[in-house]
């Protein structure tokens, strides 16, 4: 009984944690040199997020052992953030637009 269970566990190589543990202290290193560098305006947030994004995909993947998990799953998480990320964009860039056409109506209107 004891030799079906230990065929049945999912033991995973503590190097891989290991591995993931070292790519996560050089992104958060990238993400405070980005600070250290002095980089302004989109490329300084851009490269923050885009530091934040690919750590949390691999505290996901990893850690929660989402990359262990059938596809439907993984779709069941990742999809609605996903899809809630995209319609802040949307939101973000119809607010700008209607800003810049609201201004533009003042400045004609003077």
């Amino acid at each position: 009984m004891q030799a079906t269970a230990r065929a049945t566990e999912q033991a995973h190589p503590i190097g891989l944690y290991l591995v993931v543990w070292a790519w996560l202290f050089v992104l958060s290193a990238c993400s405070y040199l980005v600070d250290y560098l002095h980089l302004q305006g989109g490329l300084r947030w851009s490269l923050i997020l885009l530091f934040m994004i690919v750590k949390a995909g691999l505290i996901v993947a990893v850690f929660m052992h989402l990359a262990w998990e059938r596809v439907a799953l993984i779709y069941v998480i990742l999809i609605p953030p996903a899809a809630l990320l995209i319609f802040i964009v949307i939101m973000a860039i119809e607010a700008d637009y209607t800003l810049a056409t609201r201004l533009a109506q003042q400045a004609i209107g003077r």
